[in-house]
């Protein structure tokens, strides 16, 4: 059974009457003056749109205009993509990595490629594999613009970057390129140029991402975010930014716990206005990072602080914070307090001290030990060198002896010192004398023919003391007391 031709039927773009005319719009020449197609912003489809027998529209070749324009506004944000990555130019390692998404997500490795100045890839993890289509080992060697289809850093770019290793900077564009299977890919190219020790120009490194998922990349600086702030905020350092004014703008954890504060009552406010430092010990803070900031370097530097009961330590580092311009727009610092550590370094050095001092009185006495052979007769046999400090305990542990065990005899016994010079000589006259002073009577033992030359050649005075050429000859002499000593002429 026919239709009326006043029916209505349905069609793709609404209710249609049985001429093609549209139920929502009587009048066919509001949506195109022609009476053909137009574009979802009013142009006119390229090429046009047939029309066919009883002005039926040909809808595959609007579609097929619609993709048209759409690849051609792609192209044109691509392009305007790599202007701005461009004119971006280089940021801080810290910005970078925010900045650049990573395609398998913030907490595994990113599409890392490296290639020399030539072209040819040296390096192209599995995440590039993942990104551009191309394993490991079907990349290395060959030259990125057949991976790619994409020279994304010029001779000239190269050349332009020349920074400090140390710096870790990078900078960005933005490139078209494809993939293995032929896919058109909009990337993002973070990279640095590394040099070798002559500065020549060893191999550009990248990170590289896909540019067209807005909603992905804000997902992913989220994710890389929370990240470093997980990090700083579990760091036993105290961390911190402040703007150019002094005031708080940023700090981790440990420091608002260390203070046993709520970090949202530091933001805003400046050392002296929160005052959780003594007024001089903000003064010298402030001070510290106006330098910083008027001179644009970092400072690191040991510093004690008084907090009225007792001081504290810390090492302390400070450094400019700069925008993605470069502009100087505050001071961040990392603080490690080393109170504790110091306080242990005293007290382990004052042990030290003690342990050497108890070691020294060691050796003095096994360096000058006195032996009682008998009763009234002592022996110190001496061994090594013979120093003004050791001649001085040599005499005083000798009269010491002699006056607490009374003693009538004393041998020095000097066959294991090294070397008899003027000092010795002089020590050992001196010592005599001294003990004949208390009553005793001294006998030197152990004279080698060379001791007995050296003794005559300097001219020492052994006057009132016996000599014998050994330890036991010298033990003999001294267990016979009624025996007259023998004095040395």
């Amino acid at each position: 059974m026919g239709r009326d031709r006043g029916e209505r039927t349905s069609g793709p773009f609404g209710h249609a009457d049985a001429n093609g005319a549209s139920g929502g719009d009587h009048d066919s020449e509001a949506g195109s003056p022609a009476g053909g197609p137009c574009q979802l912003d009013g142009i006119p489809a390229p090429g046009g749109a047939s029309a066919r027998g009883d002005d039926e529209i040909d809808y595959k070749a609007e579609c097929a205009a619609l993709r048209a324009r759409v690849e051609e506004l792609e192209n044109e944000l691509a392009s305007r993509r790599g202007e701005l990555g461009r004119e971006r130019g280089s940021v801080s390692a810290a910005a970078a990595y925010l900045d650049a998404p990573f395609p398998l997500g913030a907490t595994q490795v990113p599409a890392l490629i490296h290639w020399r100045v030539d072209g040819t890839v040296t390096r192209w993890n599995d995440a590039a594999g993942c990104l551009f289509g191309w394993s490991e080992g079907e990349a290395v060697g060959r030259r990125l613009s057949e991976l790619v289809a994409a020279d994304p850093v010029s001779p000239e770019e190269v050349q332009a970057f020349n920074h400090d290793p140390g710096e870790s900077h990078f900078a960005t564009t933005t490139s078209a390129g494809r993939t293995r299977e032929g896919d058109a890919i909009t990337c993002r190219w973070t990279y640095a140029v590394l040099r070798d020790e002559r500065g020549d120009v060893r191999e550009i490194a990248a990170i590289v991402d896909e540019g067209d998922d807005a909603r992905q990349r804000e997902r992913l600086m989220h994710e890389g975010y929370q990240m470093l702030r997980q990090l700083v905020d579990n760091s036993p350092n105290v961390m911190f930014i402040k703007d150019s004014e002094g005031r708080y703008v940023f700090l981790n954890r440990h420091y608002a716990r260390a203070l046993g504060r709520h970090v949202i009552e530091f933001l805003g406010k400046d050392e002296h206005e929160f005052g959780a430092t003594p007024p001089g010990v903000a003064d010298r803070i402030v001070e510290k990072e106006r330098e910083v900031f008027a001179s644009g370097q970092a400072m690191r530097y040991q510093e004690v602080l008084d907090y009225g009961s007792q001081n504290f330590y810390f090492f302390t580092v400070k450094f400019p914070v700069r925008n993605e311009r470069g502009e100087l727009v505050g001071v961040g610092g990392v603080v490690r307090e080393d109170t504790d550590l110091r306080r242990a370094e005293a007290e382990r050095a004052a042990l030290q001290e003690q342990i050497i001092a108890a070691q020294q009185e060691a050796l003095r006495e096994l360096s000058t030990p006195l032996i009682p052979l008998a009763d009234g007769v002592l022996v110190m046999p001496l061994v090594g060198t013979v120093d003004s400090a050791r001649a001085g305990q040599i005499m005083e542990t000798l009269l010491t002896g002699i006056s607490s065990q009374r003693a009538h005899t004393a041998i020095l016994d000097i066959t294991g010192v090294r070397a008899v010079d003027t000092l010795v000589a002089d020590a050992l006259t001196r010592t005599a004398r001294a003990a004949q002073m208390l009553g005793a009577r001294v006998v030197l033992t152990g004279i080698r023919p060379e001791v007995a030359r050296a003794l005559i050649e300097l001219g020492a005075d052994l006057t009132g003391i016996v000599t014998m050429g050994t330890l036991q000859s010298g033990i003999a002499y001294a267990l016979r007391p009624t025996e007259r000593p023998r004095a040395a002429r």
